[in-house]
């Protein structure tokens, strides 16, 4: 049973909602009319993507901090984090008066590398994934006897996150359920424990990404779970081991995990643009993810937690254009046409005429399996709908071109 540790959770997130009252943002909970229509229950999103520094990390990362100033002297924090995290140590530190020290996986994006030092921290890259830079901080902070921070297993980070909670009880008179992306924990732990000790009948739900899955097989096998890899879209998630307090808060708080993989995440960045416009990065995603791709029943009022929305620009253009080729929207046509002058001006002629917008064409004659005379043409094509592609081809088709879907 995690009794104690619930009981001094809720009472430092208290503490935690009033220490940064004048420090972070009281994020927007806005509703989305169309998410809701899809899913048959009211669903609202919290936008900590419009947090200081980008991401909710910042409260517990502060709160942290700040307590442990009160406890203790130093005037040095060290961390390890693939990004959000950094940022919010780094900013905390700084408004504290103290200096910082990050270190980040060598992948992680360019965005929350600048972002961080833009912050005031020292940043080193280092090691493939959290743990191994996790394991290289915890070094450095024990030769400097500085503090490290932990991104999520420890009791006063996770009562930062559970301000969050705090603030969705002021927000709402009814809440039936809450949707929370799930990495180390920390977030998901601070928010349940919150919820559950002023409302218990608030169900919870998790949300993991299939490629970093160690608190979802934790809870299937009782016992924590330390993966070999971790490979998703989503870096903000990539943990290989959890903590074990989370994985006991989980355990004990929250009704359901679920799995959501990297395409159903780049569905859902490109809805919250479209539909919601709001930028999250893959993990600030996930819950949205879960809904829209129907691994949850829910009803009610319901809240989704877009947990960031830090993410790479060049990273962002890839999703797009991934989500559009998921969603048929985005289209590579596939056709044998004679190798003589105008055909290939044909076929752009009516691509356009059915509403298509022609990207690239490539031209093959020259491979060896094409007979003389003929070239293989691969066009692709934006297209506003899926009916469209249909009716592209089936144009081609009554002119006498047999194009396919590549």
């Amino acid at each position: 049973m995690t009794g104690d540790l619930e009981d001094t959770i809720y009472t430092m997130s208290l503490e935690a909602d009033k220490v940064l009252q004048n420090v972070i943002h009281r994020t927007p909970l806005v509703t989305s009319l169309t998410l809701s229509k899809m899913i048959g229950a009211n669903v609202y999103l919290k936008l900590e993507n419009l947090q200081k520094t980008g991401s909710f990390k910042v409260r517990g990362a502060y709160y942290a901090i700040w307590r442990s100033k009160k406890e203790k002297d130093f005037s040095l924090c060290v961390t390890a984090s693939s990004g959000n995290h950094a940022q919010g140590v780094a900013y905390a530190s700084h408004s504290l008066g103290l200096s910082s020290i990050v270190v980040m996986p060598i992948h992680t994006p360019m965005i929350k590398v600048r972002s961080t030092e833009g912050y005031g921290a020292k940043v080193i890259l280092y090691g493939d994934t959290y743990d191994e830079a996790y394991e290289k901080a915890t070094s450095i902070a024990e030769e400097r006897n500085a503090l490290f921070v932990h991104p999520f297993n420890d009791p006063k980070v996770i009562a930062g996150q559970g301000t969050i909670g705090l603030e969705l009880l002021r927000d709402l008179d009814r809440i039936d359920s809450v949707i929370v992306p799930i990495g180390g924990g920390g977030l998901i732990s601070g928010i349940a424990t919150v919820l559950k000790k002023r409302r218990r009948g608030i169900k919870i739900y998790g949300v993991q990404a299939s490629g970093s899955n160690a608190i979802y097989l934790s809870l299937k096998h009782g016992r924590l779970i330390t993966l070999d890899r971790v490979s998703t879209i989503a870096d903000g998630v990539m943990v290989k081991t959890p903590g074990d307090l989370t994985l006991k808060l989980i355990s004990e708080l929250v009704d359901d995990v679920v799995l959501v993989d990297d395409d159903e995440i780049v569905r859902a960045i490109l809805f919250l643009m479209e539909r919601c416009k709001t930028v999250a990065e893959p993990a600030g995603a996930m819950s949205n993810a879960a809904l829209l791709a129907n691994k949850l029943s829910v009803e009610g009022n319901v809240v989704t937690i877009i947990s960031g929305g830090n993410v790479d620009m060049p990273l962002l253009v890839r999703i797009i254009n991934r989500a559009l080729v998921l969603e048929r929207r985005l289209v590579k046509l596939r056709g044998i046409l004679p190798d003589r002058p105008g055909y290939l001006k044909k076929v752009i002629d009516i691509v356009a005429k059915v509403n298509g917008n022609i990207v690239t064409v490539e031209h093959d004659r020259n491979s060896l399996e094409l007979r003389p005379g003929v070239a293989r043409v691969e066009i692709l094509v934006e297209v506003p709908s899926v009916e469209v592609v249909n009716e592209i081809i089936q144009a081609l088709k009554k002119r006498g071109f047999n194009f396919k879907v590549a």
